[in-house]
């Protein structure tokens, strides 16, 4: 179970050591990932908005093909193009899923936002159906908001 509180302090930490949003961004990744067996592949894309694109920042788990998403396009991208978080019990019952690791079951986007703008998101995979609650999601969240809290000062 994602313990939240304990990547927040860790986190908060890092921004009061001055560290930039590219370390608390692999930290939140590598936290999250370590938190749950459940969670087999954890990663961060960030919104290219000259591209209307979803790069791959970082991730833990196996290699993915897909290290930019267009906006709009799998899970990743309708959450982003929808601005909304999604939860996906079944994978295959998804019509415009975007393969990438055929053991995959389940997936969890959170999106990571300031205000209006969306910045980016967490996305979750696991080889287990119906692996993520909303529980999770909201965990996942309270991490992600940190995150757009670092990503918004940066932009200021």
């Amino acid at each position: 179970m994602l313990e939240s509180q304990d990547i927040l302090k860790e986190l908060q930490e890092l921004r009061d050591d001055g560290f930039l949003s590219d370390t608390l961004l692999r930290r939140a990744v590598k936290g999250i990932a370590a938190s749950d067996d459940r969670f087999d592949w954890v990663g961060v894309y960030l919104v290219n908005s000259e591209e209307n694109v979803l790069w791959l920042h970082n991730y833990v788990g196996r290699p993915t093909p897909h290290s930019k998403i267009p906006i709009g396009e799998g899970v990743c991208g309708t959450a982003v193009a929808e601005g909304k978080d999604v939860i996906i019990p079944d994978v295959s019952e998804v019509e415009n899923y975007i393969v990438c690791d055929p053991r995959t079951k389940s997936e969890m986007v959170v999106l990571i936002r300031g205000g209006d703008e969306i910045f980016g998101q967490v996305d979750l995979d696991s080889r287990t159906v119906d692996a993520f609650t909303e529980e999770d999601s909201k965990s996942v969240q309270i991490v992600a908001d940190k995150l757009a809290e670092q990503l918004v000062q940066e932009r200021g």
